[in-house]
């Protein structure tokens, strides 16, 4: 225990010293966010933040190579992300740039033999089968890698939300992890907690500095991985779980995609129809949206902690709940279309034949 707390205070310390280092970096190499049309800050603001997180979780674990290989991989790989998105911060980059640095830091993490080989299937109710993707499990892997990476970058719209948001992902994983009893998941978790919990000091609204692609590319990684490692070292039982602890960005994603397939956008198009922008837009202040959304990452995480704990009919019951909740919140929200109704015509539907009914007695 002594040495997870060690750990989780190194971060916080590194990353709260380097902050201010690391923002006047920014403003001296030209690192800056400018304001436009779907940016909801007003003024120029220094990004490269990230690297101040990376740089309290290096500080955290670089002692760890010795004792767990996987640490070593995810030091090289991570280093990889993290300079891809100072080289962005900085130029700008073109995005077939920033998904190849994306893509060698999952071969990195491939190479070290963390893949995603096999997944439990906990709703098989003879028996808790697994399920093994064999040759497959390299395109897997580098997918949920890549896919996760990115989105967390989508989230990264307001002072302190993909901050919090990361956060308290981290800290689901890192109870996860204690109940599984994954050692280099904790001392990780941990670490990049501490991290986090620094960063948000200057990062909370209104931030001093944005952690930019840095923070965001290098944040997304590192759920890919820490949650990849549960199904490596089978802390998580289920795919279900590393769902719910990402629920936020990925149900965020997944309604982005959704939304631009069903308007006929390309999937790349940006917008301002994430979830924090129609919060804001129904009338919640910036710290609200943020604060609200912090709520929803926590009831993300308490899900997956009490999905791993219970039976597989409650399991059931829990899954069918979640995503009737996230359907009606988009739908109330227009997160996918104003016209995108299901809920409320069939509401509709079931009052007319409710009346239908009662004139036919």
């Amino acid at each position: 225990m002594t040495g997870y707390m060690a750990v989780f205070l190194l971060g916080i310390v590194t990353t709260f010293l380097s902050t201010p280092l690391v923002k006047k970096l920014a403003v001296r190499i030209g690192a800056v966010d400018k304001p436009n049309a779907r940016k909801v800050h007003h003024r120029l603001m220094p990004r490269l933040g990230g690297l101040s997180i990376y740089l309290g979780f290096l500080a955290s674990t670089i002692w760890l190579v010795g004792d767990y290989k996987v640490v070593s991989a995810i030091l090289i790989a991570s280093s990889v992300v993290v300079l891809t998105g100072i080289l962005d911060d900085k130029y700008q980059l073109k995005p077939i740039y920033k998904l190849l640095g994306q893509v060698i830091a999952a071969l990195v993490i491939v190479f070290f033999d963390v893949q995603m080989k096999f997944i439990h299937l906990p709703f098989d109710l003879a028996n808790d089968s697994t399920f093994n993707f064999g040759f497959l499990a390299i395109p897997i892997t580098i997918f949920w890698i890549v896919g996760v990476t990115n989105s967390i970058n989508l989230i990264d719209g307001l002072d302190g939300l993909a901050t919090g948001v990361t956060a308290i992902a981290t800290a689901t994983m890192l109870v996860l992890a204690v109940m599984m009893g994954n050692v280099p998941v904790i001392f990780m978790a941990s670490a990049l907690l501490g991290s986090l919990l620094a960063f948000l000091y200057f990062n909370f609204y209104p931030a001093k500095i944005f952690m930019g692609d840095t923070g965001s590319l290098f944040l997304g990684f590192m759920m890919a991985v820490l949650s990849l490692l549960g199904f490596k070292q089978v802390a998580f039982t289920s795919f279900i779980i590393p769902l719910l602890v990402l629920g936020v960005p990925l149900s965020d994603t997944a309604f982005a995609i959704l939304r631009r397939i069903v308007n006929n956008k390309p999937i790349s198009a940006p917008d301002k129809q994430h979830l924090h922008h129609c919060l804001m837009r129904v009338g919640f202040s910036h710290r609200g949206t943020v604060l609200l959304i912090y709520g929803i990452s926590a009831f993300f995480g308490l899900s997956a902690i009490l999905f791993s704990r219970v039976t597989v009919w409650i399991e059931v019951v829990m899954l069918i709940l979640i995503l009737l909740l996230l359907s009606w919140g988009a739908e109330a929200l227009g997160i996918i279309s104003t016209k995108y109704k299901p809920f409320t015509r069939a509401w509709i539907r079931s009052k007319r034949a409710l009346r239908k009914a009662a004139r036919v007695k």
